[in-house]
């Protein structure tokens, strides 16, 4: 508690944990400024625009078809179109023609009659709008046959939202949500005891109490300031959906909403001590903050794979690879998200809680036996060394 107390107090009343705060939020930003600036320049760039060449009757009851059709079927459903000529005042013209100017940005030329229509453009222009096309042309010829009927509106509290295959969805979510915050937030333990062995601060550390409480407290106390940050940007995000009014849907889980968020919460704390304990391990050995950065990759590369495996386990509930996801500590918490949107039993979440708990104890164990061995030279390996300088003092003495 001590340990943890102080590096808990240290981290949050640093100038550099206001911009740990930030930090999530400027890829927000910049991905909503992105995403407002393609939206623009996807509405100003050019539409394609279907050429209507036939005689200007023909023409006009086919932009009058689709301006009715539209109000039902969407305005998207239908391309744009534009009266670019007539063969009874212009003569005779190919459609070609029309398709080599530029400023009209024709996708296709409609030419013939309404009976007979003639669409000329690139084969896969041609396949995208002649079935718009025929749809428009039978309806501008008797628009009274397709008279379409006024659907009545019945709605339910509930549909397909329980199905197994749309819970994927959430279980997606649930899935990507914990491995985001557990990269972002696990990958600060690396370099925590980097810097004390740098200031010799963890040989004073180490002669006042064991090595397992000064690992313990600060894996600990790492935990405290993502769930610190996390409740920040929770109460922010809450509050920028509500001002926005865009609140996602997602379709309810299995074991219903409050359940599964309890158990994606838990899941992130099992992660994050799982990996805080193998990176605490890891930055505990290096000697330089380089030696920490080339020893991490392999193991980010690592977590990314277990959480691909994860997510390909997601559909297989049940099955030999899904059980195997499950079982094993580092893929376990994503799977189980995924078990908890799919499937409404809990007594599997507890058994696998309680292996995720001892495996990190024995992930925090080994961490502080190669420490000792390998950085304070108090194990068996220090002793074997000794013992060696011990032997060739003694030999160096007696021949003198």
């Amino acid at each position: 508690m001590v340990i943890a107390r102080r590096d808990f107090t240290a981290i949050i009343y640093s100038k550099a944990f206001i911009f740990f705060l930030l930090g999530p939020f400027f890829p927000v930003l910049v991905g909503i400024a992105a995403g407002n600036l393609g939206g623009q320049i996807a509405r100003e760039a050019a539409q394609p625009v279907v050429g209507l060449a036939m005689v200007q009757s023909d023409s006009e009851k086919l932009l009058k078809a689709r301006e009715t059709l539209a109000v039902n079927m969407g305005e998207s459903y239908f391309t744009q179109m534009k009266i670019v000529g007539d063969p009874a005042r212009d003569g005779a013209t190919n459609p070609q023609d029309y398709l080599k100017k530029k400023e009209d940005n024709l996708s296709v030329v409609v030419t013939g009659s309404l009976q007979d229509p003639t669409v000329t453009g690139t084969r896969r222009a041609v396949e995208r709008e002649s079935a718009g096309i025929e749809l428009l042309a039978a309806y501008a010829k008797n628009p009274s046959a397709m008279k379409l009927p006024e659907a009545k509106a019945d709605f339910v509290a509930e549909t397909a939202n329980n199905d197994k295959q749309l819970r994927t969805v959430t279980a997606q979510g649930g899935q990507i949500l914990v491995f985001f915050l557990t990269m972002l937030l696990a990958g600060m333990v690396l370099s925590n005891l980097v810097e004390e062995k740098s200031n010799k601060i963890i040989e004073i550390l180490a002669a006042s109490i064991p090595m397992e409480s000064v690992f313990l407290g600060k894996l600990f106390a790492m935990l405290g300031m993502a769930l610190l940050g996390i409740f920040v940007w929770t109460a922010v995000g809450g509050i920028g959906l509500q001002v926005a009014q865009g609140i996602p849907n997602f379709p309810t889980p299995a074991v219903g909403w409050p359940i599964f968020i309890t158990l994606c919460f838990t899941y992130f704390i099992m992660a994050y001590l799982m990996l805080g304990a193998l990176f605490l391990g890891i930055g505990a050995m290096a000697a330089t903050v380089r030696e920490v950065q080339t020893i991490s990759m392999p193991v980010t590369m690592a977590q990314l794979i277990n959480f691909f495996f994860a997510s390909y386990a997601l559909t297989k509930t049940g099955q030999p690879v899904e059980q195997f996801a499950a079982i094993f500590p580092f893929s376990s918490p994503f799977a189980m998200i995924g078990r908890a949107a799919l499937e409404p039993n809990l007594w599997h979440h507890g058994v696998a809680i309680v292996g995720q708990i001892l495996f990190a104890i024995l992930l925090l164990r080994l961490g502080v036996v190669l420490f000792k061995r390998n950085v304070m030279k108090s194990g068996n390996a220090g002793r074997i060394k000794d013992a060696g300088k011990r032997k060739l003092f003694g030999l160096i003495t007696v021949r003198g």
